[in-house]
């Protein structure tokens, strides 16, 4: 995600290196460079300027104290200015009604319906709502079904109507079999095309006039770049949405959406979505995303993803198994699918401070695991449990079973045994540590 644009803005800002203070001499160079790296980067060459110009303004006779170069002082310059054209601050989700209705619109192909349920998923999960899908998409049957898939694999119910061709119909008799079932939630999945047109615009306006959302939510595929913020123009005209969804942020993006979409139609990014896991769904925080775009990582939403995956009863009973040096492959293998649940493996990696650079051209897939996983259930109950009894005889059987070579085996049941002495070493440490006279 923004690859480019962090690397472009990293060679702007190495400009002032050397420099002992910045002045507007030394400034215009590195300005010139940003204010290019933004429109190369799809951003709307008025905005770009305006924003650099900004930036002029503020680095200009700020005194560089000793701590700190112009480098440095540039960056923190930069990034207080992205988030502020991105918003400044999260925006929440209105879920005051009872039901609280979210209507989704989008061009077809934005990821309407995937969002969908990824955000029936997060109300589930994280905000204990009890949610209901709306497919009123008339005019593609996938949709519906697609719909009706997602609603299986996160257990929340949908309403289709086959049969039924208006889509203001289904929504208000959805509406009212929420209420009637309990349902506090009820996300309407509407109709999209491959263009803006006057008959979706109605239809959708019509939905909302019926059923008065109290959020409607324009979902946006950001590889689109200006193609997206003039699409959020024309339909903020007729809808008057509430927020902003960006779709596809682990693509090939460069960033022009995410960047002036906010400050295009004055509305808030409220959610961001990479990929079809559909855990991936995280709120829109603008400090968080300028820090990922000047290369600075994401340990905070790192760190949010890996508590909403791991269950606070399970680490207990993990961090007991560890203490008493009992960790086996099947607690190994429980938190292979725990990272896996996180999201794309390259876009974790990307959110640590130093190690999105290191990793942007190295091809990560998200089947890393499997290999793991096959030699793992090559293994019998009780070898999983007692790693110690996994002598060659059975590791050959292991390599067979998994389809990989004894080498590959060997070297795994290796850095195992060195997992579980780092994790002994540390337990011992913690352990030592706890005793310590004076400790609090």
């Amino acid at each position: 995600m923004f690859n480019n644009l962090t690397e472009r803005l990293e060679s702007a800002f190495k400009q002032l290196k050397g420099e002992g203070k910045i002045s507007e001499i030394n400034i215009a160079t590195t300005v010139k460079e940003i204010r290019r790296a933004l429109v190369d980067a799809d951003v709307n060459y008025s905005i770009a300027k305006e924003f650099t110009d900004r930036v002029k303004d503020k680095a200009v006779g700020e005194k560089v104290i000793t701590s700190v170069t112009p480098g440095q002082l540039m960056v923190k310059i930069v990034k207080d200015e992205l988030v502020r054209l991105m918003g400044e601050t999260e925006s929440d989700i209105d879920l005051s009604g009872n039901p609280a209705v979210i209507l989704i619109a989008g061009l077809q192909g934005s990821g309407k319906t995937t969002f969908s349920g990824k955000l029936a998923n997060f109300l589930k999960q994280n905000k204990k709502k009890k949610p209901l899908l709306v497919a009123a998409d008339i005019y593609r049957p996938a949709a519906m079904e697609q719909l009706r898939v997602l609603s299986e694999q996160i257990k929340v119910p949908v309403h289709i109507e086959t049969e039924n061709k208006n889509a203001v119909d289904i929504a208000k008799n959805a509406l009212a079999f929420a209420k009637e079932n309990g349902h506090n939630v009820v996300i309407i999945d509407t109709a999209g095309r491959l263009a803006i047109d006057e008959e979706m615009m109605t239809e959708v306006a019509n939905v909302k006039a019926a059923v008065n959302p109290h959020e409607i939510l324009f979902v946006v595929d950001s590889m689109t770049g200006q193609d997206a913020v003039n699409t959020a123009k024309a339909f903020n005209e007729r809808l008057d949405f509430t927020g902003v969804v960006l779709t596809k942020l682990d693509g090939d993006t460069r960033g022009g959406a995410a960047l002036t979409i906010k400050y295009t139609v004055q509305k808030p990014i409220k959610f961001v979505s990479m990929g079809e896991k559909l855990e991936t769904l995280d709120v829109f925080y603008p400090e968080r995303m300028a820090q990922r775009i000047l290369g600075m990582g994401d340990i905070t939403t790192l760190v949010e993803r890996a508590q909403q995956q791991f269950d606070e009863a399970e680490s207990k009973k993990l961090e007991k198994k560890i203490r008493a040096n009992k960790f086996d492959f099947d607690d190994f293998k429980q938190q292979l699918n725990q990272i896996k649940k996180m999201g794309n493996l390259k876009d974790l990696l990307g959110m640590i401070p130093g190690i999105g650079k290191a990793v942007k051209d190295i091809d990560i897939s998200d089947d890393a695991f499997k290999g793991i996983e096959a030699m793992i259930n090559s293994m019998t109950p009780e070898e999983r449990r007692d790693p110690d009894i996994i002598d060659q005889r059975r590791r050959n059987r292991i390599a067979k079973g998994s389809g990989k070579d004894i080498n590959e085996v060997n070297g795994f049941m290796k850095q195992f045994d060195q997992m579980k002495t780092m994790m002994k070493t540390m337990n011992k440490m913690g352990a030592m540590g706890m005793k310590m006279p004076g400790r609090m």
